[in-house]
């Protein structure tokens, strides 16, 4: 499946809250891969910035990341990283137009 969409971005958490938002994060993103049509879904802490955590993403479609963003899986992972002290949030979404390995 070719991609279509790719998304980077990042969240911050405050470094002692890590250890709580690690298994809520890990039930979204197995949930997001399972279950939304994505091509790849990765996720990972920033060694050098504690608290940071980078997400990755490529979608097959505009639409099929648009869905992405309603399904029921999100909500309760916005509500938790609410609650754990969610402090940034960046993402950008860019249409991919040609790919090829380097």
């Amino acid at each position: 499946m070719e991609a279509k969409v790719a998304v980077f971005g990042h969240l911050r958490f405050p470094p002692e809250a890590m250890g709580a938002v690690r298994p809520h994060l890990l039930e979204f993103v197995e949930a997001t891969r399972r279950h939304d049509g994505c091509i790849a879904y990765d996720v990972a802490e920033d060694l050098t910035d504690p608290g940071l955590i980078r997400f990755s993403e490529l979608w097959p479609s505009q639409e099929s990341l648009d869905a992405h963003l309603v399904a029921p899986h999100i909500g309760p992972w916005r509500d938790a990283a609410k609650e754990l002290g969610l402090m940034d949030r960046v993402f950008t979404a860019y249409e991919v137009t040609a790919s090829r390995a380097v």
